[in-house]
């Protein structure tokens, strides 16, 4: 895909007018609906206090969850948090397009913030189509009459194509805001040709790592490929290594054995693919050891030491190096040290990196290694990774239609 070049909110006058943001407050929260991580809340702030010093009356759109998932909640825990990053009153209104969230929208004056409810609520964001057929839900053609401006900031969302993230650009002038730059940026810098991409992939979203690296590998993308946690555990066994009886069981109960056979395939595509050699496990006992993964006993939880320095040797040798997903068990500290170790050789090096978002970016913190140039912390590892590898976002399509039927001039 080629990156497009689109207005942001720096190329319109906001003054007195009503703006409707589409962020991504998707958080991880704990069973009491708290939040645990406002990561993307923050980065966000940047756009939304833009808006407000310029004298806009904001509205802010987002989703939380999905329905039937635990996490799946109101957004009034978000509004308070908001409101704390922002420094300002945040409204907040249990509706998302009914009678009470207009009469919100109404009276909010410029220089106010209002948060709407989580939009999923609303069974209609769960349809995907083209911009022109979700103008025509009841979400756009309630909620966009009230607006000047539609913001796209939630570039997480960027590869879904519903309507409170393609139908609002079908019908009101449409620009991103500093997230959405941001994260444009870094996958343009990305698909420079001429320089040692590694990607380091790691985590226990399998399926979603073995699409990407099957994407990477047809485009043409050259790079060499890291691959940790169950995913190096998956494409360790689809290249040939052999694995203990304790870790086959556990690819077994994790359902990720019918993975191996897909994960062959990819590895037939020709692109380099690193696995690990040795995992610190935790015995039944209790305790903790590391032990090649031929002869692991116990559940591996982290990659070993000897793996740690053979992936931190490749990523110190690279000139762009993106890292989604973590190389252990990082929620429990006896388990941080691979990731820890890997952060530490991207950082040091000279290179561009990347960093995936999720829990690898909450790692960041306990590496010792500060470095203000040179790096991107994306909100979203698995959308830009999917469309570093060619894949269509919805949403740029949305707004690049957008700005040809509003604006009558292409941003040069």
């Amino acid at each position: 895909m080629l990156v497009p070049k689109l207005y942001t909110l720096d190329d319109i006058d906001v003054g007195n007018k009503k703006v409707l943001v589409r962020v991504d407050f998707n958080v991880p929260i704990d069973v009491n609906g708290n939040i645990l991580d406002d990561f993307r809340i923050r980065a966000h702030s940047q756009t939304l206090l833009s808006l407000l010093n310029r004298g806009a009356a904001v509205v802010v759109l987002s989703h939380q969850g999905r329905p039937g998932d635990s996490d799946f909640v109101t957004l009034e825990n978000h509004a308070k948090k908001l409101e704390e990053v922002l420094g300002v009153e945040v409204r907040f209104v249990n509706d998302v397009m009914g009678p009470a969230a207009c009469e919100a929208i109404q009276s909010l004056r410029h220089g106010e913030i209002l948060l709407l409810d989580n939009v999923r609520l609303v069974s209609e964001e769960l349809i995907e189509g083209e911009p022109e057929r979700l103008a025509k839900t009841y979400l756009v053609r309630r909620l966009a009459p009230h607006f000047n401006y539609f913001v796209f900031d939630a570039f997480a969302t960027a590869h879904r194509a519903q309507p409170s993230i393609v139908g609002f650009p079908a019908v009101l002038p449409s620009v991103i805001g500093y997230v959405m730059k941001r994260e444009l940026e870094a996958l343009d810098r990305l698909l420079s040709k001429g320089s040692l991409k590694v990607f380091v992939l790691g985590g226990a979203k399998v399926k979603d790592m073995i699409k990407v690296v099957e994407l990477l590998a047809k485009k043409g993308i050259e790079c060499k490929v890291i691959t940790a946690g169950l995913v190096g555990l998956v494409f360790h066994v689809a290249k040939g290594g052999k694995v203990s009886n304790s870790i086959s069981k556990l690819l077994e109960e994790r359902g990720l054995a019918p993975l191996i056979a897909e994960a062959k395939k990819v590895l037939s595509l020709g692109i380099p693919i690193e696995t690990p050699y040795d995992a610190k496990v935790l015995k039944a006992d209790g305790s903790i050891a590391e032990e090649p993964l031929s002869s692991a006993t116990g559940i591996p939880l982290d990659i070993g030491s000897y793996t740690a320095s053979v992936f931190s040797e490749i990523i110190r040798s690279a000139s762009v190096v993106v890292m989604k997903g973590t190389a252990g068990r990082v929620e429990d500290p006896r388990f941080r040290s691979g990731t820890i170790a890997l952060l530490e050789a991207a950082l040091k090096s000279s290179a561009y990196v990347v960093i995936g978002g999720g829990h690898i970016s909450s790692m960041l913190s306990e590496v010792g290694v500060v470095r203000e140039k040179g790096i991107h912390i994306s909100t979203a590892g698995g959308a830009l990774l999917m469309a570093l590898a060619g894949e269509e976002l919805p949403a740029l399509k949305a707004l690049e239609l957008s700005y040809k039927r509003f604006f009558k001039v292409v941003p040069s």
